[in-house]
């Protein structure tokens, strides 16, 4: 596909969505339907779908794709502490952790295919997870409602996942200004 293409094209999304449900009843409430598993799933599916199009254009070459995989997960606290202390040496919870499929060393893996197999490989993104505890906790201070801390902490993972760091406070605030512009996107879906 060409790189005009691409950025007219909605690329094919392969979602794996879960969110657990053995968080607090009020917790899954406050969240809602970002939290839940069907609603949720389709939710997230036009969410990301949205945001990857809208980064098509910007994308570079080896990220480029006619379809993505990428999965994402709500969690706990526990869950998140104890992937923060195994893959980044942190103790305690984190809002979200981005594993990217496409970093270095990691270049050379395969396609997946997508499930309905419709002809175009899925490029492998990995996987956001985010403590739905912390994002309730933090929401409040940053002057968000639990819904619009989700999608902000996706959009961060999603960054990640697609490349972006931030070592530094002037990388930090690009970013920042990335999610910025993909949130106050009109959503199509």
């Amino acid at each position: 596909m060409a790189f005009a293409e691409a950025a007219e094209h909605t690329p094919d999304l392969d979602l794996a969505f879960e969110a657990d449900d053995t968080l607090a009843a009020e917790l899954l409430s406050a969240a809602g339907d970002l939290a839940d598993p069907m609603a949720g799933a389709e939710l997230w599916h036009g969410r990301i779908s949205d945001w990857l199009e809208q980064m098509a254009a910007e994308l570079p070459a080896e990220l480029q794709a006619p379809a993505y995989s990428l999965g994402l997960s709500l969690v706990g606290d526990a869950e998140i502490a104890e992937l923060n202390g195994d893959w980044r040496g942190k103790s305690g919870p984190t809002d979200v952790l981005a594993f990217a499929a496409q970093d270095d060393g990691l270049d050379d893996a395969p396609p997946i295919p997508l499930p309905d197999d419709e002809g175009e490989e899925a490029l492998e993104l990995g996987d956001i997870v985010i403590s739905l505890e912390t994002a309730a906790r933090q929401a409040p201070e940053h002057g968000h409602s639990l819904v619009e801390e989700l999608l902000f902490l996706a959009t961060h993972g999603l960054l990640h996942l697609l490349g972006w760091d931030h070592p530094d406070d002037a990388s930090l605030a690009l970013m920042l200004a990335r999610q910025e512009r993909l949130l106050a996107s009109p959503e199509q879906r």
